[in-house]
């Protein structure tokens, strides 16, 4: 009948980036020191001043540097 069949839990989707990070601690380190440097060299065009599209562009990246950030976090919490 419609619905009472069991389906099988289905896992929650990962991306190719989480799989490899998850298997390879060397490079997960070296994936959060290269993330850190990127951060601080966009801190020091942000502090530096930079024109007004730099600016924008260079905090949008910065956002986007903290969220794999958190991601790897949470990869290695788990």
């Amino acid at each position: 009948m419609f619905g009472l069949r069991k389906e099988k839990k289905k896992h929650p989707f990962e991306f190719d980036l989480e799989k490899d990070l998850r298997e390879d601690a060397k490079k997960r380190t070296k994936v959060i020191d290269d993330i850190a440097h990127r951060k601080q060299e966009l801190k020091n065009l942000l502090r530096e001043g930079a024109k007004s599209n730099e600016f924008e562009e260079c905090g949008l990246l910065l956002q986007g540097y903290e969220a794999l950030e958190r991601v790897i976090d949470s990869i290695e919490k788990d």
